[in-house]
């Protein structure tokens, strides 16, 4: 047993260093190695609903979850820690059972850890990337004019996920000056944005 706690702490250690310098150069990233992450881009992508965990999806969700947390990563973790207790548990005199039970908890537990925080990571990375989508019924004011009847594009900043964002814009009404207020009416692609002069400075709510 020794000697199998000394080769998964080898290899596991060596691989979990690889992976850090690979990561510290942007060679290596966290999306293409981590198996979670389709599931986080899915649930990021707003198109999970209540309604989907029924029917034939609701027996395969604990089996979805653990094939989920496995991956390149997470078994790495799991192989260093499992060898690093191993082999600490054993030079300390525990009993074979004690060793092989703390090192799979050892392992178990590193290997969720690191799965929590690369989907935390995930969630962080994808929370931060604006969605345009977002910007109907947003209030905002013009940045550069706004040609007329759709003749050109302006610019105008609205407050979107609670930043200020500049994006391109047109209108199907008279020209909009410099400072007018506006509200987005729909998203035309890309960053650019239909407006039309605001009546109020409240946000109007699709519907």
């Amino acid at each position: 047993m020794t000697l199998l706690f000394g080769i998964c702490a080898t290899v596991g250690v060596t691989l979990l260093i690889c992976q850090m310098v690979l990561t510290l150069v942007g060679v290596g990233g966290t999306d293409e190695i981590d198996g979670g992450g389709a599931d986080v881009g899915h649930e990021l992508g707003g198109e999970v609903h209540a309604g989907d965990q029924g029917g034939e999806h609701h027996g395969g969700h604990g089996s979805n979850w653990f094939f989920g947390i496995i991956s390149f990563r997470t078994l790495t973790a799991a192989a260093a820690f499992f060898g690093l207790t191993g082999l600490g548990l054993s030079s300390m005199g525990a009993s074979w059972i004690a060793t092989i039970g703390g090192a799979l908890l050892a392992g178990a537990g590193a290997m969720y850890l690191v799965h929590w925080l690369m989907r935390s990571l995930a969630l962080l990375r994808a929370d931060g990337t604006i969605r345009i989508d977002r910007a109907v019924g947003e209030i905002g004011t013009v940045y550069i004019p706004v040609p007329g009847h759709n003749q050109g594009l302006g610019k105008v900043t609205i407050n979107l996920q609670s930043r200020t964002v500049e994006l391109e814009a047109r209108t199907a009404q008279d020209r909009l000056p410099v400072g007018a207020k506006i509200v987005v009416t729909r998203v035309l692609g890309g960053e650019v944005v239909e407006v039309a002069a605001a009546k109020s400075e409240t946000k109007v709510t699709a519907g």
